[in-house]
């Protein structure tokens, strides 16, 4: 049963461009399949998440992660009594405007973009959704309910201060209410991805040999969970015992977010959502307790993972790509694709060429990226 904070599909602010609504699905729904087919989404699949594309099969992409974070929202979605299609729809697309080789491809991108607005994967995901994938006949993007659009600009919270120029732009034409929290399908959606991260990461930086299950087992929450194991599985074997304690760390994350925000949403008494929205702090959260263990994990995998020397080598080398690219595109439009010429003639200025090569390398793949450098750079 729905609960008097979610939202309502049939009480949707509707899209930029009206529309037929779908018979036999809901707006939130159709938001969601219209996300799923999108080019954008299926290039995830070649995009970092910490190991680049090539350096294994097993380790988690963008897309793989996109589709965990989908899955714990729905069931925390579910235990809160909030929109699951809503909340599928923002997960799915939260990560639409990353660029290839994962957040060092982004601090590149955006330190080369610094004269012209600067580059923020999330405004990129808006920008995505509401510009650069062109498959229907009467508009460009998606033109996806205003729910979902509110919810990938500031899933992570209200949007303040200098507004990236992808954002900013957007929210001209259709106002996206940026300085209140978001609805709470968008907060799910946000704690989803950090409760996705902080597992998953630790499976590939063990996989990866990164770091022990001894040292692994010696962090809060993780050293709990294989104790249990342990204890009702002895003698299991290493591969096993290592996914029976990372399931448990999983449970233990969704369980205590879902108690929380019961308790916060039980305190606030949202009457719907606009309250919810208006509430002035996020209703959907860790408690502070795990959120202080979960620190001492990240600051563990800073250490141990995001800064291990393979990992930073791997990170000088692809910011090189990015940077070489870059400038190859500013001197040589003509090398973007015949469908971007049309664009290219309309870039009137520097910086509105310089916009048009961020988006093109930003929605490249890691290996498209790397073979491209290859092709037309590293001669």
């Amino acid at each position: 049963m729905a609960a008097p904070y979610a939202c309502n599909p049939d009480e949707s602010r509707g899209r930029l461009y009206p529309e037929e609504e779908s018979a036999f699905r809901s707006p939130f729904q159709r938001d969601r399949d219209r996300i799923i087919h999108a080019g954008a989404f299926r290039r995830l699949k070649h995009k970092t998440q910490v190991f680049v594309e090539h350096e294994g099969d097993h380790f988690r992409t963008r897309l793989t992660h996109s589709i965990e974070v989908a899955q714990v929202a729905r069931t925390i979605a579910r235990a809160l009594g909030l929109n699951e299609d809503l909340t599928e729809a923002v997960a799915l697309a939260h990560d639409l405007g990353h660029t290839p080789f994962g957040h060092t491809g982004e601090d590149a991108l955006d330190a080369l973009m610094a004269p012209h607005g600067g580059f923020d994967h999330n405004a990129q995901a808006l920008k995505i959704v509401t510009s650069l994938e062109r498959s229907y006949a009467g508009f460009d993007g998606l033109n996806l309910t205003w729910e979902t659009l509110e919810g990938i600009a500031k899933h992570n919270g209200p949007v303040t201060g200098a507004l990236p120029f992808a954002l900013a732009d957007y929210n001209a034409r259709h106002d996206l209410e940026l300085h209140t929290h978001a609805s709470g399908e968008a907060q799910v959606a946000a704690v989803s991805d950090d409760i996705a991260y902080n597992n998953h990461d630790l499976a590939d930086g063990l996989r990866a040999g990164l770091f022990t299950d001894a040292e692994a087992a010696d962090l809060p929450i993780v050293g709990a969970a294989y104790a249990e194991v342990d204890r009702l599985f002895p003698g299991l074997d290493p591969k096993r015992r290592r996914a029976e304690a990372l399931r448990r760390v999983f449970g233990v994350m969704v369980s205590d977010v879902i108690d929380e925000s019961r308790a916060r949403l039980a305190e606030a008494a949202p009457a719907d959502v606009a309250a919810l929205r208006g509430a002035g702090r996020p209703m959907v959260r860790f408690s502070h307790g795990l959120f202080t263990q979960l620190k001492e994990i990240r600051a563990f995998l800073f250490s141990r993972m995001y800064r291990a020397p393979s990992v930073v080598e791997m990170r000088k080398r692809v910011t090189c790509v990015v940077e070489e690219l870059f400038p190859l595109y500013m001197a040589r439009p003509d090398l973007l694709p015949e469908e971007w010429q049309s664009d290219v003639a309309q870039a009137g200025d520097e910086t509105a060429r310089a916009r048009l090569v961020a988006d093109y390398i930003a929605g490249m793949t890691d290996r498209f990226a790397l073979q491209q450098h290859k092709d037309h750079v590293a001669r």
